[in-house]
């Protein structure tokens, strides 16, 4: 009799491969059980079946493709017909994107993202909710990253057993990419962006960190940043999802669950606002949601997938509930944007010294050194479950500020090709000026300490500006960029040409060349013309007299005391360390 359980599973066993055979919509990580990811031809293969199958509610599309020449998959779905953008925005729908595979190794989005995306086209899951909604789904972003195959390109994750590498063929991290763009795997994305204007943006990622019970983190902005009326959404938003998340079976967390210090649970978490570099930071700038999805690498395969796949099933009920009311808010926010003139922007936060405690679930742990690095070790106990309580601070205020200008922008025509491309690739309005006018009033920032980076990040040297805007005649010529603040994308414009903004052009090198001395005055020279200006100006030499009693490294440096003169003498370019934006308060004639 015992015999009969035995042998009914293994008759189910045998009849899995025809099942899966039948089924071809079914992932390599679903018939292995989660210990294995395909690669980029089963996306190849998936999206092609998927249109095949329900051609009136899905398109297989191409986004771009890669350095390495691979197809980077698009799959839009809906099943209220509207499969274009026209279409979308002519029925008001909301358009969610679902992005894996940012970071190709943390590849759970991928496999979580078919096996929803089956089941709610068969009716299994949120009966209607295609209806009201159009899923733009990347399952792979970095295709030719996905490639790079191996076992140990995560050694922090556990499983599944291969997978992709984090940066590009071209070792860009593409979310570091949101503003500069330089990946065309990132200007392909944005392309996306500017032609279907999503209201969501779901960006699925694997962190890595400590070892403690909660296996996933659900970030969203603007909740503490941007239009007031889309932080409230944003933050109902967030908590709808980890609620969703909390009635199956996940333990999620409102925030990223990094350390303070490392891996040193007692130093508390901080969760502030993210520079626009990063997906959910770039987002809140064109008034959309951006959602920053983390499991955690602590987490088995099967575990992480579930938990994401949990978290576009949520997502897709909130928008089918309320994208229709959120459309309508990101519009009003649009139009909020577009009169900013004069007003103040905040363009980064920092955190208050306000924390509360909060209850976090880890392990028992130690702290101790390291006989193989020195350094002082957290060793964990995942055998002993504890419950911690941590410093959370989550509260937020405005750290740089700037008024936005009364009318716009005008950048140089010397300048505005390499501009042009920033604003083209971020949907930001401007217009061309035909004409050169006379000379006029209007703001310049001229840079009073330049400090660029000691070393080169996402193969830029970035730099950083200190200076405030000043009035001052100067002329524009023809050809050159007339940026308008009366529109939308306000926020983001700023934050593109606002030198001091976080990732800026200037902030990312774009214009370093403006900060570098291109002409010289020979030190026999110098010495020859100090002499001659002293002379001339007793105030000038009793000046310099007191600069050399009062600044003991300034009076040391020989280069310092001739530069001094250099820099009062009408040989000196006027334009080093401008900046080559201006700010004018109407629009040039």
């Amino acid at each position: 009799m015992r015999l009969l359980p035995a042998l009914t599973y293994c008759v189910a066993l045998l009849a899995a491969p025809v099942a899966t055979l039948a089924s071809p919509l079914t992932t390599i990580a679903e018939q292995s059980g989660f210990t294995r990811t395909g690669r980029h031809a089963e996306v190849d293969a998936l999206c092609t079946a998927f249109a095949k199958r329900y051609p009136q509610w899905v398109k297989c599309e191409r986004l771009g493709t890669t350095p390495e020449g691979r197809a980077m998959h698009l799959l839009v779905v809906s099943q209220s017909g509207a499969l274009t953008p026209k279409l979308a925005r002519q029925r008001k729908l909301p358009v969610t994107l679902v992005q894996g595979g940012i970071h190709a190794g943390e590849i759970d989005g991928k496999d979580a993202g078919f096996w929803a995306l089956r089941d709610l086209l068969d009716g299994k899951l949120l009966p209607g909710a295609l209806k009201q909604q159009v899923l733009l789904f990347v399952p792979i972003f970095n295709v030719d990253g996905h490639e790079r195959f191996g076992r140990w390109n995560r050694p922090n994750q556990r499983g599944p057993e291969e997978m992709g590498w984090r940066t590009t063929a071209q070792n860009f991290n593409l979310n570091r990419e949101y503003m500069k763009a330089d990946a065309p795997e990132m200007r392909a994305m944005l392309k996306l962006v500017n032609t279907w204007d999503p209201l969501a943006v779901i960006d699925l990622h694997v962190t890595n960190g400590a070892q403690f019970e909660h296996d996933i983190g659900i970030m969203v902005q603007p909740a503490n940043a941007g239009d007031e009326a889309l932080q409230k959404a944003g933050t109902a938003f967030r908590d709808a999802v980890v609620s969703h998340l909390g009635r199956n079976g996940s333990l999620p967390l409102p925030f990223y669950p990094a350390f303070i210090e490392g891996d040193n649970p007692a130093s508390g978490i901080r969760e502030g606002v993210p520079p626009p570099r990063l997906s959910h930071g770039y987002f809140w700038l064109r008034n959309r949601f951006g959602m920053l999805v983390e499991t955690h690498s602590w987490k088995d395969y099967p575990t992480r997938v579930k938990a994401t796949r949990e978290v576009i099933v949520s997502v897709l009920d909130q928008m089918a509930t309320h994208g229709s009311q959120w459309r309508r808010l990101a519009e009003a926010a649009d139009a909020r944007s577009a009169s900013l003139a004069g007003r103040p922007v905040a363009l980064t936060y920092r955190n208050t010294p306000a924390s509360r405690d909060i209850e976090f679930r880890g392990y028992a742990y130690t702290r101790t050194p390291s006989e193989v690095s020195g350094a002082l070790m957290t060793r964990y106990d995942d055998t002993k479950p504890e419950l911690w309580r941590l410093k959370l601070f989550d509260q937020v205020e405005p750290a740089l500020v700037v008024t936005a200008p009364a009318g716009g922008y005008v950048v140089p025509a010397q300048h505005s090709e390499r501009v042009a491309r920033w604003l083209d690739a971020h949907g930001v309005r401007y217009t061309r000026i035909k004409q050169a006018g006379a000379a006029r009033r209007m703001e310049t920032f001229r840079a009073t300490k330049v400090t660029p980076s000691s070393r080169p990040a996402e193969n830029r040297q970035r730099m950083a500006l200190e200076g405030e805007w000043k009035p001052e005649t100067r002329a524009i010529p023809a050809g050159s960029l007339y940026v308008p603040i009366d529109q939308p994308a306000a926020r983001l414009a700023m934050s593109i040409l606002e030198p001091r903004a976080p990732d800026s052009m200037a902030a990312w090198g774009e214009f370093n060349i403006a900060f570098e001395p291109r002409e010289y005055m020979e030190p026999y020279v110098a010495e020859a013309v100090a002499r001659e200006m002293m002379a001339k100006d007793p105030a000038l030499a009793s000046a310099f007299q007191k600069r050399l009693a009062e600044d003991p490294e300034f009076a040391k440096s020989p280069a310092s005391r001739l530069d001094y003169f250099y820099r009062l003498h009408p040989s000196w370019d006027e334009q080093l360390n401008l900046y080559p934006v201006y700010r004018v308060a109407q629009m040039p004639q």
